[in-house]
């Protein structure tokens, strides 16, 4: 197998974004979309012509975004494709998480942000919901399919990719026996998240290697479908930082 492909990041800035460029590695450009500076429009001239996609935004968006202040004239994103297909996304070795039978789109739009957020190749969303749904997930997701693939597609198809990539599969329910900090979540593994209320469907179910449970202590018996993408999201992110061992 391939190794991983490089971590997902931001950059700021026309001097980041040009040695991105010249490396291969731009995936996205997000401009302000007011800026007239000669440099930068050659800058976004290049970048078409090598494929990169090009976004308009406004200061206040950029700003928003920028992980430094005050904000640049431009994002860049690499280490992944906002439009890659199914092949490419599962080619990265990273991070997937699968969404089977989540019935309300605000959820689904928190699960699909949650995932950009935490640096995932991508999320997969079983496509039971409507074009209106589908707009208002990506909505309450803040629009995170414009920097992270978003595909609305059967869990088989990409079960079956999967197999022959190598992907482990971990489900987060609440009947599992592991919690998030107890087994190794690098490399390449599909989260699967079920329905609010009924959960995975059990034939899924049985295909996952390892069942994790985020531990709860109160009265009510499970945390918001969100709530729990969060903690194994963070988790994951804790264990690549660390590169500590793990079992499982």
């Amino acid at each position: 197998m391939d190794a991983p492909a490089a971590r997902v990041s931001q950059l700021a800035g026309i001097d980041a974004a040009e040695a991105a460029l010249l490396a291969g590695e731009l995936r996205l450009l997000l401009v302000d979309g007011t800026a007239r500076s000669p440099r930068l429009s050659r800058l976004v001239e290049r970048a078409r012509a090598a494929g990169v996609r090009v976004r308009s935004a406004t200061p206040r968006v950029l700003e928003r975004l920028a992980l430094v202040a005050p904000a640049p004239e431009l994002l860049a994103l690499v280490g992944r494709d906002p439009d890659a297909d199914l092949g490419a996304v599962l080619a990265r070795r990273g991070a997937i998480w699968l969404l089977v039978g989540v019935a309300y789109p605000g959820n689904v739009g928190m699960a699909i942000r949650t995932a950009e957020v935490s640096g995932a190749d991508a999320a997969v969303v079983e496509p039971a919901f409507d074009h209106t749904c589908r707009r208002a997930a990506l909505r309450a997701s803040m629009r995170a399919d414009r920097f992270m693939p978003v595909l609305w597609e059967r869990p088989e198809r990409l079960l079956e990719a999967a197999a022959r990539t190598g992907h482990r599969l971990l489900a987060l329910d609440d009947a599992g026996s592991l919690a998030p900090w107890e087994l190794d979540l690098r490399g390449p593994a599909i989260f699967v998240v079920g329905a609010e209320n009924g959960g995975i469907p059990a034939e899924l179910l049985a295909r996952c290697h390892a069942r994790i449970r985020v531990p709860m202590a109160g009265f009510i018996p499970c945390y918001n479908l969100q709530a729990a993408v969060s903690a194994v999201a963070i988790e994951r992110l804790r264990q690549l930082e660390t590169q500590s061992p793990r079992t499982g």
